[in-house]
């Protein structure tokens, strides 16, 4: 098992340019800094992509570790999360309200298939019409704007089973009128 004091020896072979201390603190700490990172970012590609920004950081910073009496762990995590909290808003994109969302076109896919959503993305609306508009509201809130099902029905002001009968009811209805 790596102590901290092993940590903070390779960190310091590692500033005097020692490629295998630097091997060796990969091995001891990926793992718990790519989770750190996966954490922030919740995509496993921008996660890895981090994960080695944080080890070129390391391996340029090495000789700014100060032995504080802290963990070096800290430092390293500090490193991890702060780069990825970076690329985080760096991939924050101005989000759209609810109701756009079946406005949405998508230039990529060829007429036909392009035909065929403007078709769904119609039914579909005409299907949400049919609900009554707090129980459409309801669905398109939890499935597409991500709210809980606790959180809708705290601010509905209805109790949470209630809240699970509505979705459930109005997926069965939706569902319907799209087989129709």
């Amino acid at each position: 098992m790596t102590t901290p004091a092993d940590i903070e020896a390779m960190i310091a072979q590692v500033s005097l340019r020692d490629s295998n201390a630097f091997s060796a603190l990969y091995d001891a700490t990926s793992a718990k800094l790519f989770g750190v990172c996966l954490r922030v970012l919740n995509n496993r590609g921008e996660a890895e992509e981090v994960l080695q920004e944080v080890y070129i950081r390391i391996w340029h910073k090495a000789d700014t570790y100060a032995v504080t009496g802290h963990s070096p762990m800290t430092w390293l995590i500090t490193l991890a999360r702060n780069l990825a909290i970076d690329r985080l808003r760096k991939r924050k994109l101005p989000t759209k309200p609810i109701e756009d969302v079946f406005d949405l076109a998508d230039d990529r896919p060829g007429p036909e298939a392009e035909a065929m959503a403007s078709s769904d993305r119609t039914q579909i609306k005409a299907c949400l019409e049919e609900l009554d508009p707090k129980h459409a509201d309801a669905v398109k809130r939890v499935y597409l704007g991500g709210e809980t099902y606790k959180e809708l029905a705290d601010s509905q002001n209805v109790p949470l089973n209630t809240m699970r009968t509505w979705l459930r009811r109005s997926l069965l209805k939706l569902r319907e009128c799209l087989t129709r």
